[in-house]
C-alpha cells in the first residue's frame, strides 16, 4: 500500500503544488524538438517517402500506419531526421486558430517511409513511456492555455522552438509515471467508447430525419391514400388526388438589387436560409459593398447554383439581402412555403439537381434555373400541405432535441477526459493506490 502523498509548492503561476517527488521542468530538458521543414511538393533526386500531414496529427491522438498518408519526396538527411520513430510525440505548430496549436499524437510504432510534414515539431524521447506521458501533459488544460498565451499572430499563429521547448512537465518516478499512462489509456479508452456510440446515435437519428421528411413529403401522412403512378422515374408512386404541376407555376427568378442595408443572409445544405451573422463557421467573407446583393424577402426561395446537387437551398423565413451569385426566386403559386421548403430539400431531390446540373468538376457543378423550374412537382391541397408541415415540425423538434441532448452529453464526456489528463499529470490524482 502507498504512502500518504504530500506536495510541495510548485513554481508555475497556474500549479499551485505538486507531489513530493516529482520534478517539475520544461520539455527542452526530457526531450529534443524539432521542427519539420519537409513540404508537400515532390523534387527530382529525392527519395520518395509517405508524408504525415498537419491533419493527420490534428485528428488524431495516435499516427498508425494505416492512415492514408500523401506521397511526398525528402532528401537523405530529412529522412534520418523525421522519419517517424516509435515514442515520437508530434505536434501541430502553426494554425489560423490559436486554439489549434499544440495539438499531439503519439507515434507507437517504428515506421519506415513515413516522415513528419511542415508545420508540425517532433517531440523524440528515447522512452515510450515518458513519451504517451509528454502527450498526456501537452494536451493537459494548463498547458493548453501557456500555449495559447505563447503563440503570436494576427491571422495566422505559430509556435517557435523555444515556445515548445518551454512547455511545463511535472515528471513522475519512472513507476508512476507508468501507471499514470497505463490509467489514463483505459479511461479515456472508455470515455472514447462512449462519445464514439453517442456520435453513431446521432447519425443514426440524422438519417432517420432525412427519411422521415422524404417520406411525408412524397406520400403524406395518409398511409391508406390511394395512390398512382407519376409517370416520373425518379418520382415514383404518388397519392392519386395530389395535382402535377411545375416548380414555374410556383416561382420566378427575380434579381433586386439596391437594399445593402438589410441584413446578409446565406444558404447552407443543412439549415437552408440563415442570418450569416448566426454562425461562425463561415469563412466567406462579406464585401464591403453590398449594392450588387440581391434582395431575399420572407417564402422567398434562394438557391446557391453551385451546390444545389447537395441541397443547399431553402424557402426564406427571413427578410434581407444574398450573394449575386446566388438565385432567388420570389413564390407566384399556391403552396405552403414550410411544406415546400422541406420538399426542395428533400430526398432524392438533391440527386436530381444533380442530373440537371452542369460541369467539368463536381465541385464546379452549376444548376441553371431555367432546368429547376421546368421539374415537375406532385403538391397536396393546401391544407393537407399545412397538415403534413405540422408532422414534420413535430418530428423534427422531437429527433433534434434528442441530438441536442446527445451532443451534449458527449460535450461532457470530453470535458471529463480533458479533466481527467489535467489532474493525472499535475499530480491532482494519485494512482499509486489504485494501482
Amino acid at each position: 500500500m502507498s504512502t500518504p502523498r504530500k506536495n510541495k509548492p510548485a513554481s508555475h503561476e497556474w500549479v499551485n503544488s505538486t507531489p513530493e517527488g516529482w520534478t517539475e521542468t520544461r520539455l527542452r530538458f526530457v526531450a529534443n524538438v524539432s521542427n519539420s521543414n519537409v513540404d508537400k511538393k515532390s523534387y527530382d533526386g529525392q527519395v520518395p517517402v509517405r508524408l504525415c500531414n498537419y491533419t493527420d496529427v490534428y485528428y488524431n491522438e495516435r499516427i498508425e500506419p494505416e492512415l492514408e498518408f500523401m506521397q511526398a519526396t525528402a532528401t537523405p538527411a530529412e529522412i534520418k531526421k523525421f522519419e517517424l520513430r516509435e515514442g515520437d510525440v508530434i505536434i501541430t505548430k502553426d494554425s489560423e486558430d490559436p486554439t489549434d496549436i499544440g495539438v499531439p499524437a503519439l507515434v507507437p510504432k517504428d515506421m519506415p517511409g513515413v516522415v513528419c510534414g511542415y508545420h508540425l515539431s517532433v517531440i523524440r524521447t528515447s522512452d515510450p513511456i515518458t513519451a504517451a506521458f509528454l502527450q498526456y501533459s501537452i494536451m493537459s488544460h494548463v498547458n493548453k492555455a501557456q500555449l495559447y498565451v505563447d503563440t503570436p499572430g494576427v491571422t495566422r499563429f505559430g509556435l517557435d522552438q523555444d515556445a515548445i521547448k518551454s512547455i511545463l512537465v511535472l515528471l513522475p518516478p519512472p513507476e508512476e509515471r507508468r501507471q499514470i499512462v497505463e490509467m489514463l489509456r483505459k479511461e479515456t479508452g472508455r470515455i472514447d467508447g462512449l462519445i464514439e456510440k453517442k456520435t453513431r446515435f446521432i447519425s443514426v437519428l440524422n438519417d432517420k430525419e432525412k427519411a422521415m421528411i422524404a417520406h411525408f413529403v412524397r406520400r403524406g401522412i395518409d398511409a391508406s391514400a390511394s395512390t398512382k403512378d407519376s409517370g416520373i422515374e425518379w418520382r415514383g408512386v404518388v397519392p392519386a388526388h395530389w395535382q402535377r404541376a411545375r416548380m414555374k407555376n410556383h416561382f420566378k427568378q427575380v434579381k433586386r438589387q439596391g437594399f445593402d442595408d438589410l441584413t446578409v443572409l446565406s444558404v447552407y445544405r443543412e439549415f437552408g436560409v440563415i442570418e450569416k451573422a448566426s454562425r461562425s463557421d463561415n469563412i466567406n467573407k462579406t464585401p464591403e459593398d453590398l449594392s450588387k446583393y440581391q434582395l431575399v424577402e420572407p417564402n422567398d426561395l434562394a438557391i446557391n447554383k453551385m451546390k444545389a446537387w447537395q441541397g443547399s437551398m431553402g424557402i426564406s423565413p427571413f427578410l434581407g439581402i444574398t450573394s449575386p451569385d446566388y438565385v432567388v426566386m420570389k413564390p407566384i403559386g399556391e403552396h405552403n412555403p414550410r411544406y415546400m421548403h422541406h420538399y426542395l430539400r428533400a430526398r432524392p431531390m438533391p440527386w436530381v439537381y444533380r442530373l440537371i446540373s452542369n460541369g467539368i468538376r463536381t465541385d464546379q457543378w452549376r444548376m441553371e434555373p431555367e432546368k429547376f423550374l421546368e421539374l415537375p412537382i406532385f403538391l397536396p391541397p393546401m391544407d393537407e400541405q399545412e397538415a403534413i408541415a405540422n408532422r414534420i415540425d413535430r418530428e423534427l423538434d422531437r429527433i433534434r432535441g434528442l441530438i441536442e441532448k446527445t451532443e451534449h452529453s458527449i460535450a461532457l464526456l470530453k470535458e471529463k477526459r480533458a479533466a481527467l489528463i489535467t489532474a493525472a499529470v499535475t499530480g491532482k490524482i494519485d494512482v499509486r493506490s489504485a494501482a
